[in-house]
């Protein structure tokens, strides 16, 4: 099977884009999709979108146990498509790692929650020129999928 891309709800071409009325107030873009197949290397999830000249400040991946194998392999990240402008970056907002769903001191329930790193760790905040779509790509596929869900939330000022 090939690799494909899935498009949540909010990240459709017939979705509206927020557009805030007034520069720096800090906004929020999030999308959700449920996993109810295998994924495979490649698969892209396109999460939601961001309007033109958003500035990403931060965000988070939160997801379900979605992989319930032995030895967890499912390996996603974060980052945006190409827009005209800026080059599609898939791991430019999280290099996710391996989601193994366990519970933590930090984690109440068995889920996996990861917040963004990429180059707002290592430049500062994300300006995108154009409207751009916020992606979750698979590295790495599940040893046993589990169904469940993914979210993506997004933080970032209007320009």
């Amino acid at each position: 099977m090939a690799a494909e891309t899935l498009t949540a709800t909010r990240a459709a071409a017939t979705f509206p884009v927020f557009k805030a009325s007034g520069a720096g107030l800090l906004c929020v873009a999030h999308g959700t999709y449920n996993i109810t197949a295998a994924v495979e290397d490649g698969d892209i999830f396109e999460m939601c979108k961001v309007p033109a000249g958003a500035t990403i400040v931060g965000g988070y991946i939160q997801a379900t146990d979605l992989d319930t194998g032995g030895t967890e392999a499912l390996d996603m990240m974060v980052g945006w498509a190409a827009n005209g402008s800026d080059v599609a970056d898939p791991d430019g907002l999280c290099l996710a790692h391996v989601f193994t769903g366990d519970v933590s001191v930090h984690l109440d329930v068995a889920q996996n929650l990861v917040f963004f790193g990429g180059v707002i760790t290592s430049a500062g905040p994300k300006t995108l020129v154009n409207e751009t779509t916020i992606q979750v790509e698979v590295n790495t596929a599940a040893a046993t999928l589990t169904a469940g869900f993914m979210t993506v939330v997004v933080w970032y000022t209007s320009p």
